[in-house]
């Protein structure tokens, strides 16, 4: 989906909490939140140390659940031996060797990706029963030159796209740098109209102005409750009255 192309029909929340799995402690503050009603789903991590704990409390309260996509941490609960960890300790050395490092398209570790997506994907419908519902990666590197330009996540599913940013928040060349990054995603995958990190929010305006544009267009906002000043925002009555009048929905629905 475009932005230029929203419709008040298609208005849309989406309050996500990343890194599902990684640790008990994560889960289960996001399982609080969502209990509440402060968040409206979760993406997991496979291969963690409360993957499979995570999985049976997303199934048994219904939460609607994606897959935070690993390219950046060791799998912590698999065989180091396994060919997926291997191709994961693989990948992880290279997306971890510098910080641009997740731009360049690597050929020759295009087959180590594939396993590595593989092997997430495979294990999240094992535990889930189904496959998920969205991708996005821990610590966005999802959006690397080789998913970016390679054949590793399925064409037509739905994919975070990368931050938005105003032209008061970054430079032309970061945003300009976005919108290529978005546009390659929009040629193969399902996308929201915007993106943002609740992070980002805890200061000023800017939570007003992301929910400003949630009345028009389909934004997901990203949130760790584990960080005790996002947990404490959104189990406000303040937080809570500002998303009351908006649609609040998931992936499911885009």
């Amino acid at each position: 989906m475009n932005a230029s192309h929203a419709t008040d029909t298609a208005a849309m929340i989406i309050i996500n909490a990343d890194d599902w799995g990684r640790t008990a402690a994560e889960t289960d503050a996001a399982l609080r939140c969502h209990a509440q009603g402060r968040i409206t789903s979760v993406t997991a991590m496979m291969f963690m140390h409360d993957s499979q704990r995570a999985a049976a409390l997303a199934l048994a309260h219904g939460v609607d659940t994606g897959l935070h996509l690993n390219f950046s941490q060791p799998f912590t609960a698999i065989d180091a031996a396994s060919p997926a960890a291997q191709a994961q300790q693989r990948v992880c050395r290279f997306i971890n060797a510098n910080k641009y490092a997740f731009i360049l398209y690597n050929p020759a570790l295009r087959r180590d990706f594939i396993t590595s997506y593989r092997a997430q994907a495979a294990e999240f419908e094992r535990l889930y029963g189904r496959p998920p519902t969205h991708v996005d990666g821990h610590h966005h590197k999802h959006l690397c030159g080789n998913v970016l330009l390679g054949d590793v996540i399925p064409a037509g599913a739905r994919v975070r796209r990368s931050f938005f940013f105003w032209p008061d928040e970054k430079g032309r060349v970061n945003r300009g740098y976005r919108h290529i990054t978005d546009r390659l995603l929009a040629r193969k995958y399902r996308l929201t109209d915007y993106f943002f990190a609740l992070s980002q929010c805890l200061q000023g305006d800017r939570l007003a102005r992301v929910l400003q544009l949630a009345r028009s267009n389909t934004v997901e906002v990203m949130t760790h409750p584990a960080d005790h000043r996002e947990e404490a925002l959104l189990m406000s009555d303040g937080y809570l009255a500002q998303i009351a009048p908006l649609r609040r929905g998931t992936y499911s629905l885009l």
